[in-house]
């Protein structure tokens, strides 16, 4: 059966890497997002690969609008229609506390605006009793800290809103796996002081096709962020409020 996968977000340094390994499978990719001439470039790679079919399409999460096309191509697909998703956005967290209004473009980004394509297109997923949900979240939303709480709770939602779609898509047949990344070598994290154990993007998207063959319902990628996030997690109220991790 063949596999489309659309790729919101398909220019970031993770998404690129995972669209050629779908590619190199023999997928299908459809390319979303805002930069016309990068996706042009990435699709005609992917093409070169061995890709089933590779397109492009304008997203914009900020842009409900940008929706309905994208919906209308995979609804006139053969087989299986997957997504993954590595749309976010993470401005400083001082630039956010000298703007609050800039919350709401982080949670637009990162959490509502992909969950509100994601529930448009989970009837089609329903009906052909197929396909996968990628869906990228963050470390940073397994406890607020100081320095990003802000993106961290915006990821913290869309990671509860996968949890629900997982137990919706699943009884339809389809599944969803949530991928939680450490530190990793992209734009978002360019330039940010404080950066350790930063992993390649060919590690995570190596680790998201295996959890997908696999899936896995949640994980960490690289793979010892499971360790160190247990750790945070159990660090007690008193104490972790008074630290600056």
């Amino acid at each position: 059966m063949t596999e489309t996968w659309i790729v919101l977000g398909a220019s970031s340094s993770m998404a690129r890497a995972f669209t050629r390994k779908l590619a190199e499978r023999g997928d299908g990719v459809i390319l979303a997002g805002r930069t016309p001439a990068d996706l042009e470039r990435d699709a005609a790679d992917a093409r070169v690969r061995g890709a089933a079919l590779a397109e492009t399409v304008a997203f914009d999460a900020r842009d409900p609008a940008s929706f309905g096309p994208i919906l209308d191509r995979l609804e006139g697909l053969e087989g299986t229609v997957s997504a993954a998703v590595f749309v976010g956005s993470m401005p400083p967290q001082a630039e956010i506390d000298a703007d609050p209004s800039l919350i709401a473009g982080v949670v637009t980004d990162s959490f509502t605006g992909p969950a509100q394509f994601l529930h448009r297109l989970a009837p089609l997923m329903e009906s052909r009793g197929s396909g996968t949900v990628v869906g990228i979240t963050s470390v940073a939303g397994d406890r607020g800290r100081i320095g990003n709480y802000a993106y961290g709770a915006a990821k913290a939602g869309f990671g509860t809103y996968l949890s629900g779609l997982r137990n919706r898509l699943t009884r339809a047949g389809g599944h969803v796996v949530t991928v939680k990344p450490g530190f990793t070598d992209t734009a978002m994290t360019w330039g940010i002081e404080g950066m350790f154990l930063v992993a390649p993007p060919e590690t995570v998207a190596a680790d998201i096709l295996k959890a997908v063959e696999k899936k896995r319902n949640v994980i960490y990628t690289p793979l010892f962020w499971t360790a160190i996030m247990g750790i945070i997690r159990a660090i007690p109220e008193p104490i972790f409020k008074k630290m600056s991790i």
